[in-house]
């Protein structure tokens, strides 16, 4: 039998099931009356993870979700083609395509052989989560002339090898590796 979750315990990050489809809690915010008899509520913005759309939607306290049939699957980034991305799962060696409509923004941080968990729904591949940070080259920058730090231009723009373009410190040359935040695609420094 299915575990609930009750829509007072969602939490940043978990996901559940919602008229047979898996989201992501996004944030969440719980609001309590001050009148007597009032009704928590709890305002969610959630995203679907079949159509990777955002929204926020709003639930008694007491509402009662299902824990979807997730299963997080190690898969390393193969190659992308007219067909999708092609990854090879970790544990049974088989190659999963997910297409372009499943992977949003995630090719920008995509090398090949990059480790990313494969999101399975009741089998079926829906989409990907990638790891909070990942290791990129820096394929191009400009050098960071002398002075600069005097004005208050501390960083400068580096495109990385994935093709994103980043704002990084002016010490950083081409061909260092840089950590980039997958959320934010804030440079953390180099490696």
């Amino acid at each position: 039998m299915a575990a609930f979750i009750e829509a007072i315990d969602l939490k940043r990050k978990m996901f559940f099931e919602l008229d047979d489809t898996p989201y992501l809690c996004l944030d969440v915010e719980r609001s309590t009356p001050t009148a007597r008899g009032g009704q928590t509520l709890v305002r969610v913005k959630m995203r679907n993870l079949k159509t990777r759309a955002v929204f926020d939607k709003t639930f008694k306290a007491g509402e009662k979700f299902k824990e979807p049939d997730l299963v997080q699957s190690p898969a390393s980034y193969l190659y992308s083609d007219a067909l999708g991305s092609h990854f090879m799962d970790q544990g049974s060696y088989e190659t999963l395509t997910l297409g372009g409509d499943m992977l949003g923004d995630a090719l920008d941080f995509l090398v090949d052989g990059q480790v990313v968990q494969i999101l399975l729904f009741n089998g079926n591949a829906i989409g990907l989560q990638l790891p909070q940070h990942v290791e990129l080259t820096v394929a191009s920058t400009e050098a960071g002339a002398r002075g600069d730090t005097a004005s208050g231009n501390v960083t400068k723009v580096a495109k990385l090898e994935t093709g994103i373009e980043v704002r990084v410190s002016l010490f950083i040359k081409e061909g260092e590796k840089v950590k980039v935040n997958t959320e934010t695609r804030e440079c953390l420094g180099r490696v």
